[in-house]
């Protein structure tokens, strides 16, 4: 089986048209037909199903696909370890990171890092978790710094710190004049972030478990640079990580309630077969490093 016509079946399934594929590959759609023909005589399954000029992939076609990415995976990290292997603290590294640690984290291992290796360069992906692990799936990143991924065939973690999430309003907040409790704070409306987020999760549920209606969203963002301002300047309540509280950014103060109190573990996450360069294993030395510096249990108001 020859890479190349891997790499062009790659390109035609994400197509879906030998036509497009052949302008995207700049080859000529005979070419591209005697690719898949090679293929289907190596493997002695058809790939693709035809619908008028749509090519669907078949059950064959699908399971070829997953292979291909991951062979095109393992033949860019060889072609990168070659050229890394005597270049030292050299090269580039592809990182994605929540913005909880991206803002509190990120800055002092970039200055550690760069101290040391002032040539590198860093390709920075802050999202939430999903996306970016998704995207180092895919290859298109080489660690993920944020929450720890349990039980995974593809993905290994290694924790580094711990979060702590709660529940935050302003330092002038009425829930503040007296004793509080969990059914309180239906009286409130919140700035959370969407539904498919960890942390909106756990906190539906915990209001789910104690017979008590969801939140009640009033604001929804996963911009969380501008949820301290807003709560800050407003009746709503958030639910964000306690290093928040310890950035002396905003006049919040932790509504503390042990139900409402959400632990996760925080660690680096690589795929299991990928290549780790010399300069990612320094950056993973100074993220475990800086990473046990963090702490999340900082109370009171700021």
């Amino acid at each position: 089986m020859d890479f190349r016509d891997l790499r062009y079946f790659e390109v035609i399934a994400a197509e879906g048209n030998l036509g497009r594929a052949a302008e995207r590959l700049f080859r000529t759609q005979p070419a591209l037909t005697k690719c898949i023909d090679r293929l289907e005589a190596d493997l002695g399954a058809q790939l693709f199903e035809k619908s008028g000029r749509h090519m669907r992939l078949t059950a064959a076609g699908t399971a070829l696909l997953a292979r291909a990415k991951r062979l095109a995976i393992m033949v860019e990290d060889t072609s990168r370890e070659l050229q890394e292997h005597a270049s030292g603290l050299r090269g580039t590294i592809r990182v994605g990171c929540v913005p909880t640690l991206a803002e509190h984290l990120m800055p002092a291992v970039l200055q550690d890092l760069l101290a040391e290796a002032p040539e590198v360069k860093l390709d920075l992906m802050v999202a939430m978790n999903d996306p970016i692990l998704r995207a180092l799936r895919e290859g298109q990143l080489d660690l993920v710094v944020g929450p720890v991924v349990d039980n995974d065939e593809e993905l290994e973690s290694e924790q580094f710190a711990e979060d702590v999430v709660v529940v935050m309003a302003s330092g002038e907040h009425p829930i503040f004049a007296g004793e509080y409790t969990l059914r309180d704070l239906q009286a409130y409306k919140w700035i959370l972030p969407a539904t498919g987020v960890a942390s909106r999760q756990f906190l539906d549920q915990t209001f789910e478990r104690n017979g008590l209606p969801r939140p009640q969203v009033q604001v929804e963002s996963n911009v969380l640079n501008m949820i301290l301002p807003i709560l800050e300047k407003t009746p709503l309540l958030g639910f964000m990580t306690r290093f928040n509280l310890l950035s002396g950014r905003a006049n919040v103060r932790e509504v503390a309630l042990p139900e409402t109190t959400m632990r996760r573990r925080l660690g680096l996450t690589f795929r299991r077969t990928g290549y780790i360069s010399p300069v990612m294993q320094r950056l993973s030395a100074i993220l475990r490093a800086r990473g046990g510096d963090l702490s999340g249990d900082g109370e009171g108001e700021v």
